[in-house]
C-alpha cells in the first residue's frame, strides 16, 4: 500500500489520468453509429481538460469551439461525493462530484479522470472545513471572543448597549421645560 499524496502532489495535479482518455473510447463505444463524433468530441474534452489546485480554491477548464471554466472557492464547498460506475472502477478511476449551496440539485465541478480521488476528497475536505474554521481564520476576521460566540447574542448585547446609553443620554439633556 503507498503512503497518501501529501497536499504538494494534490496541488501538482494539472490533468487528469490517460486512462480517462480509455475510459472516454469506451463510452463512445456504446452507440456504435455515434462513435466517431462522440470520439472526437470526447478525445478533445480530455486533451483540454485542466485542473488547477491553489490555496484559495480550485478551478477546471476544458474545451475547444467552447471554452469552459468552472471556479470554487474552499469556502464556498459544501459537500464532496466519489463516483464510479464499472467500468471506471476496472481502470482505477473515479470521479469528484464538488457540491456548492448554488440551487443546482447537481454538482457545480465534476473532476474526472482522478487516480488519487480518495486523496483529492481528503484533500478538499480539509481545506473547506480549514476555511470555515474560526481558529484558521485570518487577522482581518472578527476579533477571537466575537467569531467564538453566536454571532446573534453579540449584536443582541450591542443593540442593548446603544439603548441605554441612548436613555442615558435623554436623561443628561435639560428639557425644553426646564428653559422656560
Amino acid at each position: 500500500m503507498h503512503p497518501p499524496p501529501s497536499d504538494a502532489a494534490i496541488l501538482a495535479i494539472e490533468r487528469p489520468h490517460r486512462d480517462l482518455l480509455t475510459y472516454y473510447l469506451l463510452a463512445a463505444l456504446v452507440v456504435p453509429p455515434a462513435f466517431p463524433v462522440m470520439a472526437l468530441v470526447l478525445y478533445f474534452r480530455y486533451h483540454t481538460m485542466r485542473y488547477t489546485f491553489t490555496d484559495e480554491g480550485i478551478s477546471m477548464r476544458w474545451g475547444i469551439l467552447f471554452r469552459r471554466e468552472t471556479i470554487i472557492s474552499y469556502a464556498r464547498i459544501q459537500d464532496i461525493h466519489l463516483r464510479a460506475n464499472f467500468v471506471e472502477r476496472w481502470l482505477g478511476l473515479a470521479r469528484v462530484l464538488v457540491q456548492t449551496a448554488s440551487g443546482s440539485s447537481g454538482a457545480e465541478m465534476t473532476l474526472e479522470g482522478l487516480k488519487e480521488f480518495e486523496a483529492v476528497r481528503d484533500f478538499l475536505y480539509h481545506r473547506m472545513r480549514g476555511v470555515k474554521d474560526p481558529s484558521q481564520a485570518s487577522a482581518t476576521a472578527l476579533p477571537s471572543e466575537v467569531a467564538g460566540s453566536d454571532l446573534a447574542a453579540v449584536l443582541h448585547e450591542v443593540a442593548h448597549e446603544l439603548r441605554e446609553t441612548r436613555l442615558a443620554l435623554a436623561q443628561r439633556r435639560p428639557s425644553a421645560s426646564d428653559h422656560g
